[in-house]
């Protein structure tokens, strides 16, 4: 297997996009550490990970608390003896308009997603610099590379991302770790479906939530079909395994954003 031998983080791992980062990196191989602030969707994908022959650790974790952070990865090599992958994937959104979009909207949403991101690879740093080898791979979105309406905010956290990504493949390109970004297109998690996504704060007059998530897939994505979350993984899994990419920021979305 690709990844035997490695031990991979991933924060946000209990459901959605992470989980399927999870579960692809363990059926290549990797114990994986979840973390995040839910246990019970945390400890089901640690079951789900040992249920593949792997190890697997379960890690409670606010990603916008370095003090947490820090108990966070050292969790990670106490238990699993070690970090070589670290999967920055917990993040939040508020679906408003700027009139409605408070401060507290804006700082909350760049707690996890910006400062949280720049914490977390500070600490997975520091574990992975001395032994000359590491793969950080933050998750940004195709909102980090283009705005949507509704989205300002969270755009700006994500667009973030993709920056702070960039330069930091270029700070520690002699150090044998690689940071790269996976920018997620259109999946059916919270930010979409549901009475809060943006299936439903986008549907027309008449439309059920379930027709205007049909008819966004339709209009918004070439491909005309939403992603899943383990198309996020087999992108973690190929980051992971490759030496020499490093600094990108690449799409998973069915070509609805090209650059």
């Amino acid at each position: 297997m690709k990844l035997q031998g490695k031990v991979a983080l991933v924060t946000g791992g209990g459901h959605g996009i992470g989980a399927g980062i999870a579960r692809r990196l363990a059926e290549a191989g990797a114990d994986v550490a979840v973390a995040g602030r839910k246990m019970e969707p945390l400890e089901a994908m640690a079951s789900e990970i040992r249920g593949m022959g792997r190890r697997a650790a379960v890690i409670s974790a606010d990603v916008s608390q370095w003090d947490q952070v820090q108990n966070m990865v050292k969790a990670t090599m106490d238990e699993l003896g070690g970090l070589d992958i670290a999967v920055n994937n917990a993040g939040v959104i508020r679906i408003k308009g700027i009139e409605e979009m408070t401060e507290e909207d804006w700082d909350f949403i760049h707690s996890v997603n910006a400062k949280g991101t720049f914490l977390c690879c500070k600490a997975e740093v520091e574990a992975m610099k001395p032994k000359g080898w590491g793969r950080i791979i933050n998750v940004s979105s195709i909102a980090g590379k283009e705005g949507f309406p509704t989205l300002s905010a969270y755009s700006a956290s994500k667009f973030a991302v993709v920056g702070f990504t960039n330069a930091l493949a270029k700070e520690l390109a002699r150090t044998g770790i690689t940071v790269n970004a996976i920018c997620p297109g259109i999946i059916a998690t919270n930010m979409w479906r549901g009475d809060a996504g943006l299936a439903a704060k986008w549907r027309k007059e008449g439309e059920t939530e379930e027709e205007s998530w049909k008819r966004n897939q339709a209009v918004l994505i070439p491909q005309g079909e939403a992603q899943t979350p383990e198309d996020m993984g087999d992108l973690a899994v190929y980051l992971a395994t490759a030496p020499h990419v490093t600094g990108q920021s690449i799409n998973v979305c069915g070509g609805v954003v090209s650059h």
